[in-house]
């Protein structure tokens, strides 16, 4: 069973040179925060990750979670756990000041939660939906409901939930049948939430759900939608919990993967009504909720990075240590000797790094947008912080399956043994393309909302920005062939653009039919973007002598590798784009 070690060098590497951590910082009024700083809270974040969430990650995953008679009870372990992350307070690193928060940048912020999410992906999900409600209340949620829930929420003491999903209502939330009845200064919840993640355990004492349900005169459809916190214990008058609201975790599902994670079914107002009080103004809960929505899309893209590495580093070290074949003089040597074991290493390697500065790069766009200096850079940043989210979660996640997938391929028969902790890596990664919206919805939003609606817009400008790296590759005769592959896959970009906007726009089936691919495709190209930026950043360290040269040398080996094994699929799915709409949009339901 392999450990995990935080790639901190590789993480620094992206804030310093691919995202312009202290530039970043200077022009954002982030006064306190620098690359030194940075590097400090990376590195006493990697010690947590390594020597105390990791060693509960197989534990987690072989004894999950139980439903007990107090609840939901946690894995053994993850209570304690979880106090000493609280007390470190890394629940506070991006939180307001207001609210007891350390208000760091939220990139700085998303470099650490890697680290979460390599070590124990189940546990590191509690304090990512926690940190998702905390940014709903503190958007909309009124004066009150912020004194009241957010320095505890911040501080790690208490968690938050985020509940939409209901029997008859998943993706299509104009379906919910959550009922809440005004009753004085508060309203009455009655109604049933599934998927429900850490919706119920006992490593704090208290837990605050935010719920969408609809009040009696509500539209019909999402425009009746509003949302509310429920604590799970109601407050006495100095604030501490008290009694307990009618609200309970009624079932844990039984999952494919992160089986330390509970995944519950919510029962709200079984007896009198479940206590819950509204944020900001009625029928407005699903724009609310979006805030934490777009919050955990990002999040989950991350998780994609965070799973690809400990995938790798678990498939690496097993790849040095099995002997598999014999030299002339009978000793033995390591899997790792075989060509098509390196090239499975390699691109998972090579697809992680991408991955990593894509998340790191959106997660900077949050900064910027939020702290813009004027209202013309505000619109820039927000509007490439919208592009980029869609493709952060959908690619990065959709990529996180073949990586996954490949360090199960390099341990052979012993990959599907359990033991070995591959296959953990390969489960757990199957629901990142699915929860906080699957990929066809992702697509879908990049194409409709995100291209469409503005006529292109935001991609072009990306586009724009995107040969500008074109350009410095082609201008250096050792980057000549990435800036040759990174123009191809340019083009194939502004091909698929081109082509959605002259159809797209008249026939909404048409850009349904090509959306993933189309996402793909921008993911990809997104990815040989960063990777060439990173080599360029690279080789010019090594031009001056600054860095670690053994770490530079190999990050133009998986930039290389990126564009040649990678980068072409860019170019494979604009042909899709292209031609493969018209098969799909002619399938007919019996043909099936």
């Amino acid at each position: 069973m392999s450990e995990y070690k935080h790639p901190q060098v590789d993480a620094e590497f992206i804030l310093n040179e691919v995202v312009g951590f202290d530039e970043l910082c200077t022009d954002h009024g982030f006064d306190e925060a620098n690359s030194e700083l940075a590097s400090v809270i990376l590195t006493e974040a990697g010690k947590l990750g390594s020597g105390v969430l990791s060693p509960l990650n197989v534990i987690g995953d072989t004894q999950g979670v139980k439903l007990t008679d107090k609840g939901v009870e946690e894995t053994a372990g993850f209570k304690e756990a979880y106090q000493q992350f609280a007390e470190g307070g890394w629940s506070s690193l991006i939180a307001e000041e207001e609210f007891g928060g350390q208000a760091l940048p939220n990139v700085l912020g998303t470099a650490v939660n890697e680290i979460w999410q390599s070590a124990n992906m189940a546990f590191a999900l509690c304090p990512l939906l926690t940190q998702g409600a905390v940014e709903a209340i503190a958007h909309h949620g009124s004066e009150e409901l912020k004194q009241t829930y957010l320095p505890k929420m911040v501080s790690g003491e208490w968690t938050g939930t985020m509940n939409l999903t209901e029997p008859d209502a998943g993706t299509d939330l104009a379906a919910v049948k959550t009922r809440a009845i005004p009753n004085g200064d508060h309203y009455l919840i009655t109604g049933q939430k599934i998927f429900i993640t850490w919706g119920d355990h006992q490593m704090t004492d208290n837990t605050i759900h935010l719920v969408l349900a609809r009040l009696p005169d509500a539209p019909a459809g999402v425009k009746g939608i509003s949302l509310f916190v429920v604590p799970k214990f109601l407050l006495d008058a100095d604030g501490n919990p008290a009694v307990r609201n009618d609200v309970n975790c009624v079932s844990v599902e039984h999952k494919l993967g992160i089986h330390a994670s509970p995944t519950c079914v919510m029962s709200y107002g079984d007896k009198e009504g479940a206590i819950g009080y509204l944020v900001g103004e009625a029928n407005k809960g699903l724009a609310y909720m979006f805030t934490m929505m777009n919050c955990a899309r990002q999040a989950v893209g991350l998780q994609g990075v965070a799973i690809a590495e400990r995938s790798y580093q678990q498939a690496l070290e097993y790849a040095k240590e099995r002997l598999q074949g014999t030299n002339k003089d009978g000793s033995r040597f390591a899997i790792i000797k075989f060509p098509d074991v390196r090239r499975m290493l390699m691109q998972m390697k090579s697809a992680t790094e991408a991955m990593r500065a894509l998340a790191f790069v959106g997660a900077a766009e949050v900064d910027r947008a939020g702290r813009a200096p004027d209202e013309a850079s505000q619109r820039k940043h927000q509007a490439r912080l919208e592009l980029l989210t869609p493709i952060v979660k959908g690619w990065i996640t959709e990529l996180s399956q073949e990586i996954t997938y490949l360090g199960t391929q390099v341990n052979g028969g012993m990959g599907f043994i359990e033991e070995t902790g591959s296959a953990q890596h390969y489960r757990d990664a199957r629901i990142l393309t699915i929860y906080e919206g699957t990929t066809g919805i992702q697509a879908l939003d990049l194409v409709g909302r995100k291209t469409l609606l503005n006529k292109g817009e935001s991609l072009a400008e990306l586009l724009v920005e995107i040969e500008e790296t074109v350009i410095a590759l082609e201008g250096q005769s050792a980057f000549a062939e990435q800036g040759k592959a990174l123009r191809e896959a340019l083009e194939a970009g502004q091909a698929a653009r081109t082509w959605l906007l002259e159809n797209g726009a008249s026939d909404p089936a048409a850009a349904g039919s090509v959306s993933v691919h189309f996402m793909m495709l921008f993911g990809y190209l997104c990815g040989g973007w960063l990777m060439g930026k990173s080599a360029l950043r690279a080789q010019a360290q090594l031009d001056v002598g600054n860095g670690d040269p053994e770490y530079l040398k190999a990050k133009l080996v998986t930039a290389q590798f990126f564009s040649e094994h990678l980068l072409p699929r860019a170019k494979a799915s604009l042909e899709t784009v292209q031609k493969g709409s018209a098969s799909i949009m002619a399938l007919s339901e019996e043909q099936f």
